[in-house]
């Protein structure tokens, strides 16, 4: 089963480096989901993971349970958003459809403005 952690982590870590420069692409998700199999795997993996810039700049105050700075926050939810909205477009002739993606966009609005706290920016 560690096998399929690690495999499932580094295709994860792909797609959320690849959604890390790419405004379309959520890479929030996709880091968590590579942190957590690697939790699971390899304490060896897993420490690399959390050495790794990508880790620290997306995931590592929210992990800590410190929160989100606010831009972080806004580049989540409007990707998300966008994301979404081609979904809610695509779904016009499925009504119930739209209800449960506009529910799952105002739960995720709740989550992110809500329950995540905000930290401040750190100058440098």
């Amino acid at each position: 089963m560690k096998i399929v952690y690690v495999v499932l982590g580094c295709i994860s870590l792909g797609i959320g480096a690849i959604g890390a420069v790419l405004p379309l692409l959520p890479a929030f998700p996709f880091l968590l989901l590579a942190a957590w199999c690697f939790a699971k795997s390899s304490k060896r993996l897993h420490d690399w993971f959390v050495g790794t810039k990508l880790y620290k700049k997306n995931l590592e105050s929210y992990v800590k349970g410190r929160g989100m700075t606010m831009r972080t926050k806004i580049r989540i939810i409007v990707v998300v958003t966008l994301t979404m909205s081609v979904g809610f477009l695509m779904m016009s002739s499925v009504p119930v459809g739209r209800i449960v993606l506009a529910c799952v966009w105002v739960f995720h609005l709740y989550y992110f403005l809500g329950r995540v706290r905000t930290l401040e920016e750190e100058t440098e």
